[in-house]
């Protein structure tokens, strides 16, 4: 579909549904100067209906430390030169935020791993291993080293290559006011905000093409297919009813994922197969499917996110698009008020081949609905209670916005 700039939203019919893509939305492209403006896209958040809901992500103690990430940035920080430490560090409230994308051909800012020193290297992936879980970092690594596959593999290391990935920090590492950091690069994408000890880990976005190499010295990486088996293996169990309505689309034909890059305020309702209609087995084996996704987190923190997600699955929606057997691809969708997880099949870019989606391709996003990606919502109320409303509960200490 061609839209033209200066459109206010555009319909998508999607499994049979109505979904609102704002223009900006659809206009990402692999050149910065032509990506959307968050200047005339406002951040407002993915939303059922426009309009974010309303106290889902109070600001609060977890009792989990984020003193080891904090500590993390402020060694990688110090490892860089004053040159790579200004293209590195923006101001919390920056729009840099939202310029992430997933595409290999991007003008990304940070420095980048491929540019450090070894040790500078070191630190960077230091900072992501207090961020990430065990497992989220070695996926994030097997993301990172199959884009060094492709690019030996076409000759193309102007494009893809295992450290072609930015880091850049938002703020100051600091243990009571708002900070944070993010990783952008093809196929992996981590916002990390922090708020005391509060954190916030989206959109983040994990993807890779191929996902599998059958021998040589990337024999051992793998990419989401934990994800796959999962879902695939939940939609299997259902019975008949339960499965009829979790399907919203019986033939993928096509890419499906709607929540990637500059898709930040996108409205999506809810469809599927709520979760209020499974069994107690079923519900806990889709909760197991949303620990995998939130699982790239660090533990302790992951288990603050699944007891917030816990709180909601009764609103929880499970949507498919596909075939159930062993061969097929399939595109999911787990949706509630407090997060949003996308797995889908996609057609070949790099590798070539017939355009129709295949298993070699995946790409999976995780969002924090209703205005709380980057941490937006948490920002929001520490900006007012540091301003003395009475309607918001204390807010950590620390500075006010820096523009």
């Amino acid at each position: 579909m061609a839209i033209r700039r200066g459109t206010a939203f555009s319909l998508l019919a999607v499994g049979g549904l109505a979904v609102i893509v704002t223009t900006s939305a659809l206009e990402g492209t692999s050149q910065r100067g032509r990506q959307m403006n968050p200047a005339d896209d406002p951040f407002v958040g993915v939303t059922t209906s426009g309009t974010p809901v309303q106290g889902l992500f109070p600001i609060r103690a977890t009792g989990v430390s984020t003193a080891p990430v904090r500590e993390a940035a402020e060694r990688f920080l110090g490892a860089l030169t004053p040159a790579q430490r200004a293209r590195t560090t923006f101001a919390l409230d920056d729009d840099e935020w939202r310029l992430w994308n997933n595409v290999h051909r991007y003008t990304r800012q940070g420095v980048s791993f491929q540019e450090m020193t070894a040790e500078q290297r070191e630190r960077g992936f230091d900072l992501m291993r207090a961020g990430l879980s065990a497992r989220g970092f070695r996926q994030s690594r097997d993301i990172m080293r199959l884009n060094g596959y492709l690019a030996e593999l076409l000759n193309r290391f102007d494009e893809y290559g295992e450290l072609l990935y930015h880091l850049t920090v938002m703020g100051e590492p600091s243990a009571s006011s708002p900070w944070g950091w993010q990783l952008d690069g093809h196929h992996l994408i981590v916002n990390y905000f922090v708020l005391g000890d509060q954190v916030v880990m989206t959109p983040t976005f994990m993807g890779s093409e191929p996902v599998t190499v059958a021998s040589g010295p990337y024999a051992d990486a793998m990419v989401l297919q934990a994800e796959e088996r999962a879902g695939l293996a939940f939609m299997q169990a259902l019975g008949p009813a339960e499965r009829a309505a979790a399907t919203i689309g019986a033939a993928k034909t096509g890419n499906n994922a709607l929540a990637q890059a500059f898709r930040d305020n996108l409205v999506l309702d809810y469809a599927g197969l709520r979760a209020s209609r499974l069994t107690p087995a079923a519900r806990e084996q889709l909760m197991a499917i949303i620990g995998l996704f939130v699982g790239h987190m660090a533990d302790g923190h992951a288990r603050v996110k699944m007891d917030e997600v816990r709180a909601h699955l009764d609103d929880t929606w499970f949507a498919w698009i596909g075939g159930v057997g062993p061969d097929d691809v399939f595109y999911y969708r787990i949706q509630s008020p407090v997060i949003l997880i996308e797995f889908d099949h996609q057609m070949p870019v790099a590798l070539g081949g017939p355009r129709v989606p295949g298993k070699a391709h995946i790409h999976s996003v995780v969002r924090t609905p209703n205005g709380n990606d980057y941490g937006k919502d948490l920002l929001r109320q520490h900006y007012r209670g540091r301003a003395g409303d009475p309607s918001h509960g204390h807010a950590p200490a620390g500075p006010g916005p820096s523009r």
